[in-house]
């Protein structure tokens, strides 16, 4: 069993080492960012790492399906030595929100590389009284 288990992340290391992430996209030359979204009670905070961005190349968009984008144009081409003869220019990210947001009073603030949007929920419903 402890053969088999290091044979398996062995395999892993291998091809994770010799093929891209996924979300990464070559001929786009296309990074896809870190990112954590946290749920608080009335919005959701969604941080993106964007290293080697400023802040005027960076471009945040909202659509109708509550799918918050973000795109930045890199200061110089990043290399990965894990790939050959690659320069990635870019970084996309999408992140679809479940429920409905706020998208007039969503807020985008980026300091030290590090974008952080705000999108306050709606609630909706009807209030039920208690008797």
């Amino acid at each position: 069993m402890i053969f088999l288990n290091k044979a398996i992340k062995t395999t892993f290391d291998i091809l994770y080492n010799i093929f891209p992430k996924f979300d990464d996209d070559i001929e786009q030359k296309t990074l896809s960012p870190l990112s954590c979204i946290r749920e608080l009670e009335s919005k959701w905070v969604i941080e993106f790492d964007l290293p080697l961005v400023k802040k005027e190349d960076i471009s945040v968009s909202f659509s109708s399906e509550n799918t918050i984008t973000v795109e930045a144009k890199l200061m110089e081409p990043y290399c990965d030595p894990k790939i050959v003869s690659c320069e990635f220019e870019y970084f996309k990210k999408s992140i679809t929100l479940p429920g409905k947001i706020n998208e007039k009073n969503i807020i985008a603030n980026f300091s030290n590389g590090r974008l952080v949007i705000t999108a306050p929920k709606i609630f909706s419903g009807n209030k039920i009284p208690i008797q």
